[in-house]
């Protein structure tokens, strides 16, 4: 069927808030893209004539295409090389969604996104659907064919699987500098224990470079540990500079709501490293080198208002 002007007017209308609402399920922007297109092939071809409310046939098509989505990405992953992380976007993207809320901003965190690959495909929709966008159960529960007894269940699972007890730090771009600038200055610094207080005790390190650069398979645990490993991973030398294709300049950013450092070489995005940071220290540093997974944030240097670098030549 053709679409008129004003039935394309009311899906891009809807689009940002689909590509969120895909982004947190599937943890990937390209993925997400991708999904809100196939919505809308539907939507051009549905009898949008008995279509009584276009938002909930939006949501209940695109949320099927996600979990069926989710079943083959899990599938994916289970041969992907290293560990996997999710895609990073900047501060101020529209795939990010809405924002008001602690709850809102922290579910489109590195860490959170990560925690959320242990739910079940029901769990994580349910979850995005009613924390991030303010579903009611009843709305839920008719998108996945539940009842409403049902997806209040699956709601508090899911929220007991995702519950860390710890407070997060909310930052603002001057903030973030202010925590990326100590971070690496303790990490060149050469000394382990002033990286050592930054970090919570349990804190772990984790990094994705899609088989790409080497990489650990499992992350590392324990400040010490990752102290050490970040002093490493972040002191220059040549064999690094190769791999990233020169000498690369560092800036600090907000990548997907925390305080992130990012590795820019050739106008670009070499490496993100993200910074969960809670009223315990720092107790997530997530490492994202994939170049598949930073054409996006690539994309968006370009157009970004960035600040001076912390380092102009590493």
């Amino acid at each position: 069927m053709v679409v008129g002007t004003r039935e394309l007017e009311v899906f891009e209308e809807s689009r940002p808030r689909l590509e969120a609402i895909a982004y947190r399920l599937l943890g990937s922007a390209s993925d997400a893209e991708d999904a809100v297109q196939d919505t809308y092939l539907r939507w051009q071809a549905a009898d949008r004539d008995h279509v009584e409310v276009p938002e909930a046939w939006l949501t209940k098509v695109l949320t099927n295409l996600c979990l069926n989505r989710l079943t083959s990405a899990r599938a994916r992953r289970e041969t992907y090389v290293g560990q996997w992380l999710p895609e990073p976007v900047f501060a101020g993207d529209r795939m990010l969604g809405p924002s008001e809320t602690v709850e809102q901003r922290e579910s489109v965190s590195i860490a959170m996104l990560t925690l959320m690959e242990r739910l079940s495909a029901n769990e994580r929709v349910v979850y995005v659907l009613r924390e991030a966008f303010g579903y009611s159960h009843g709305e839920i529960a008719e998108i996945l064919d539940l009842t409403e007894a049902n997806c209040q269940q699956v709601y508090r699972r899911a929220k007991q699987h995702l519950a860390s007890g710890r407070t997060r730090v909310e930052v603002d771009a001057a903030g973030a500098r202010k925590i990326v600038e100590e971070f690496l200055a303790a990490a060149l610094s050469g000394n382990t224990d002033s990286l050592v207080k930054m970090l919570a005790d349990d804190a772990i390190s984790a990094g994705d470079a899609g088989g790409v650069f080497i990489s650990l398979p499992k992350p590392i645990t324990g400040s010490l540990r990752v102290a050490r490993f970040l002093r490493t991973l972040l002191t220059p030398d040549d064999a690094k500079r190769d791999m990233i294709g020169g000498s690369p300049s560092l800036f600090a950013e907000v990548v997907n709501g925390v305080p992130a450092l990012v590795v820019v070489a050739a106008d670009r995005v070499a490496v993100v490293v993200t910074l969960e940071v809670t009223t315990e220290g720092i107790t997530a540093v997530h490492t994202l080198a994939n170049p598949a997974k930073l054409d996006r944030v690539t994309r968006q240097w370009a157009t970004i208002d960035r600040g001076e670098p912390l380092v102009e030549s590493w």
